[in-house]
């Protein structure tokens, strides 16, 4: 079972599911829910039991907003300045190992964008929303130009579309998923799993 606690932020308190491996942690991954979702969602979920078995302490984050039972989001600014001050108490708690960050939908996007602010080593961004449904003149590509290897994992029927990738981002295009990534979560996991092994963030 998770170790599960709130933490204060500048936007309220935000809830914080950690999941431990056995022995000792090889990293921790930080991991952001969607905008009206949870961090109970199938690929979050999947995610979590791949990278602690293979060694990673893995942090659950609900943001202020859903903690305060609210759907509608807050702000991108609001959401970026919780996750910071989160991030800053994982790094307190858990020295010395590399700091890994992502999340699913907007939770990606949060990570993209202060993933260099809160000293992450890399990015994991599941179903990145690469734009509104229908609007792709409007592209958030620049979040992902973070400089750190970022992994990204969409569907290929996702309506935010599916960034291509660059010089430190891969993309893996799962078939046949949408953008809830709910049709293999666990092939998706085992894919964000083998890119942490090679990257060695994650035991063998």
């Amino acid at each position: 079972m998770p170790q599960t606690d709130e933490l204060p932020t500048p936007r309220g308190p935000a809830r914080v599911a950690t999941d431990l491996p056995t022995g000792p942690p090889t990293a921790v991954l930080a991991l952001g829910h969607g905008a009206g979702g949870d961090v109970d969602a199938p690929d979050l979920l999947a995610l979590r039991d791949a990278a602690a078995g293979a060694g990673l302490v893995v942090a659950r984050v609900t943001q202020p907003y859903r903690v305060a039972g609210r759907r509608a989001p807050a702000p991108a600014g609001h959401l970026d300045e919780a996750w910071t001050a989160v991030l800053a108490v994982l790094r307190e708690r858990h020295p010395g190992v590399p700091l890994l960050v992502g999340g699913r939908s907007s939770g990606a996007r949060v990570a993209c964008r202060t993933a260099r602010a809160v000293g992450a080593a890399g990015v994991v961004a599941l179903a990145f929303p690469l734009h509104p449904p229908g609007r792709p003149e409007r592209s958030r590509a620049s979040e992902l130009a973070t400089g750190l290897p970022t992994l990204v994992v969409n569907g290929d029927r996702d309506p935010f579309g599916v960034p291509e990738p660059g010089p430190a981002v891969r993309v893996v295009t799962r078939p046949g998923e949408r953008h809830d990534l709910r049709g293999d979560p666990t092939g998706t996991a085992a894919a964000v799993r083998d890119w942490l092994r090679e990257r060695g963030w994650a035991r063998p």
